[in-house]
């Protein structure tokens, strides 16, 4: 399936027209054409990746840590938010790990993995058939149609949210999962990590208020054991890693602290 079997879904970045398959590439009959990579995935960042795209150092961390079962409480999570429904976008996707999961078991379902690095668009193309892997920048209008998805996740990733509001449908659901000042707080003591602020659930609220409202609120809390090789991997997977990774990292406990928040859109 891949980018073929999303095809209804996808829109033009440049003019929002219906694109279409067209001998190895998207196109729009506005005659704007885009790549599709050998790999699997289409190309619509029109230019190069910036400096803070995840590179496959990242990404591989983060596949380690996703296979170890650290955040799987947030996958399980996310999915139960989605369940049922079967058309749906993730930004941000890295690895694509919780929109594979939240696809469900529906072969029919469809999801969109969305991400500025080619090495992110590589790993969503591998994660699952039903996946189309794009390179594409949140921060520009999304290369969707118009209220065409059921839902839109953003795990750890930026935010468009007037974009989020048009792709999706009426009855839609935005879920957003954010970390909380106790996340990774061990680490973060250790090894002078990045600082998360205390408000970012409120702040989310507030900055979506225009277009969704509130449905629900869930905060995961637990201590995880780790080894000094997955407590490495935490950094090397985050923003962290574009500074210097710290080379003394032990094992031990660490913190898994976070809100998912769901949301529909004020139209519905």
């Amino acid at each position: 399936m891949g980018i073929e079997g999303a095809i209804d879904l996808l829109a033009c970045p440049l003019c929002r027209s219906a694109l279409g398959l067209a001998r190895g590439s998207l196109a729009c009959p506005n005659g704007h054409s885009f790549d599709l990579a050998r790999q699997g995935y289409a190309n619509l960042l029109g230019g190069p990746e910036p400096a803070n795209a995840d590179t496959p150092a990242m990404l591989a961390a983060r596949a380690r840590v996703h296979a170890a079962g650290i955040f799987e409480p947030v996958a399980a999570q996310v999915a139960a938010q989605l369940a049922g429904r079967t058309s749906l976008l993730e930004v941000g996707s890295g690895t694509a790990h919780y929109l594979a999961r939240a696809l469900g078991t529906d072969p029919l379902a469809v999801g969109l993995a969305l991400d500025v690095s080619k090495a992110a668009a590589r790993a969503a193309a591998r994660a699952d058939r039903r996946i189309a892997a794009l390179v594409a920048d949140v921060w520009r209008p999304l290369p969707v149609r118009d209220r065409c998805l059921d839902g839109v996740l953003c795990v750890f990733a930026p935010r468009n949210v007037p974009e989020f509001a048009r792709v999706l449908r009426p009855d839609g659901h935005l879920v957003v999962v954010t970390p909380r000042p106790g996340h990774l707080a061990g680490l973060r003591d250790r090894h002078g990590l990045l600082q998360v602020p205390s408000d970012k659930a409120e702040q989310l609220v507030t900055a979506t208020s225009e277009f969704f409202g509130l449905l629900e609120t869930r905060v995961l809390l637990r201590q995880v054991p780790v080894t000094a090789g997955q407590a490495a991997d935490l950094i090397a997977m985050g923003p962290n890693a574009f500074h210097r990774l710290p080379e003394d990292v032990a094992g031990g406990s660490v913190t898994i602290d976070l809100t998912v928040q769901t949301f529909r859109p004020l139209s519905s």
